[in-house]
């Protein structure tokens, strides 16, 4: 008896099965790089992909949303974003003495918000405060706050003077501040593991290193290598050895191809290349992410006054070597995925990347998969996002048309569901994080 009421007891307080959405697709680009599927269904329960059924399925109970007159694609991923910090880089540098970390994590949250309405389920903070970048991505992933799914990578490792060190060309005040700050700052291979070891403390993800000079730190120092071959070497062991990837800021080939011999995961920006950095891509399997939308977004800034000359003068010298090296690397049939640099360049535009890469020599269909499959495997994310199959998280955009004949049409994603929850149709959003 005791055990028949035991049962009944467990019966009782099992949860209700969540409801069913089915999704309408005209057209599904359900694994990029594949022909589209024509007239599609896609059931989706909870935060997931159940099936993907032939015909327009009618499924009693389930809420459908009609998409049959559009294209129906996996959610977006940005390998490539800063989300805090604000778009307007004058504004940047006048408030710079007065904003807090409080500040950058609400700009964070509008950015991240941006960016999720611009289509884009999935991105990879490749530098920024690793305490708010962490808190904000925990509150996205419990739906406390609207945003797309983040991987981050805490502050940037970098040697002193290098691209990421914080106190460049800053007074003696800042600079003493700013020293006692620098966890991400290193000198010799040993000093390297120890800041490698720091940034996976403070909730890194993937660890993001300057192999070479950057355009926007404040130092005349150019673009070429900036880590030592051994220091790099030590950073990916050490980021191995707590299983994670290692993503080089790398303008100058010099310090791509000693990025590229230590064997980082993936390459960020790849300004200036030479036949070397073709042949150890190749060799490596590393990713090249090109961020196309940053050199010219710079230069914009340094035409206006809000670069100092130091950063102008790296503008001028990275500006349209860029587009040249992602031509070759199309051409070589080096691996490439979707990033922009966002924060360079304003977010919520992420998509205009899309429009340069195919300028360049790139089929929209590729564009695409750089920005789902491609992309999902360099974040290691392949077996939940990048694709629309049952099993993956339902990470769902569509556009009117066929962005495979007009790829700024994603410039314009009309409708945006993360997770199974819907946040934009009919250029919309529909929920926040208090509904």
């Amino acid at each position: 008896m005791l055990t028949l009421i035991a049962a009944a007891a467990i019966v009782q307080a099992a949860p209700a099965a969540q409801p069913v959405t089915v999704i309408h697709a005209g057209t599904l680009i359900d694994v990029p790089g594949r022909a589209p599927k024509r007239n599609v269904s896609i059931l989706v329960q909870g935060r997931k992909i159940t099936e993907v059924r032939n015909g327009f399925a009618d499924v009693p109970g389930a809420r459908v949303i009609d998409l049959r007159n559009s294209t129906v694609m996996p959610g977006l991923i940005d390998s490539h974003v800063h989300l805090g910090g604000l778009d307007d880089r004058i504004q940047a540098r006048l408030q710079e003495s007065v904003r807090n970390s409080e500040d950058e994590a609400y700009t964070a949250l509008t950015n991240a918000k941006k960016t999720l309405a611009a289509g884009f389920t999935t991105v990879r903070d490749l530098g920024g405060d690793p305490p708010a970048i962490r808190a904000l991505k925990g509150a996205i992933n419990s739906g406390a706050f609207v945003g797309p799914s983040i991987i981050m990578a805490a502050r940037m490792v970098s040697v002193s003077g290098g691209h990421g060190d914080p106190v460049n060309g800053v007074n003696r005040e800042l600079a003493e501040i700013g020293h006692n700050h620098q966890t991400n700052v290193c000198n010799g291979p040993d000093d390297c593991r120890r800041a490698t070891r720091e940034q996976i403390r403070d909730g890194a993800d993937v660890v993001k290193i300057a192999a070479t000079g950057g355009v926007l730190s404040n130092v005349a120092g150019g673009l070429n290598q900036q880590m030592a071959d051994d220091e790099m070497k030590a950073i990916v062991e050490t980021a191995r050895s707590f299983d994670r990837k290692v993503a080089a800021h790398a303008h100058g080939a010099n310090g791509i191809n000693a990025a590229l011999r230590a064997g980082v995961a993936s390459v960020e920006h790849g300004t200036f290349t030479n036949d070397e950095t073709f042949r150890l891509y190749k060799q490596t399997g590393a990713y090249y992410v090109p961020t196309l939308l940053a050199p010219a977004a710079a230069y914009r800034d340094g035409e206006r006054g809000a670069l100092t000359p130091a950063q102008f003068e790296k503008a001028r010298a990275a500006r349209g070597n860029a587009e040249k090296s992602f031509a070759r690397a199309v051409r070589e049939g080096v691996k490439i995925a979707f990033g922009t640099d966002s924060a360079v360049s304003p977010h919520g535009k992420n998509a205009e990347e899309f429009a340069l890469m195919v300028k360049n020599g790139m089929a929209p269909a590729d564009a695409i998969k750089a920005a789902t499959v491609s992309a999902a495997d360099l974040l290691g994310v392949s077996a939940i996002a990048g694709t629309i199959e049952p099993g993956k998280d339902a990470d769902i955009v569509a556009v009117e048309g066929d962005p495979l004949a007009n790829i700024r049409l994603l410039e314009n994603v009309g409708f945006v569901m993360k997770w199974g929850q819907v946040y934009k149709a009919g250029g919309q959003r529909q929920l926040t994080a208090a509904d």
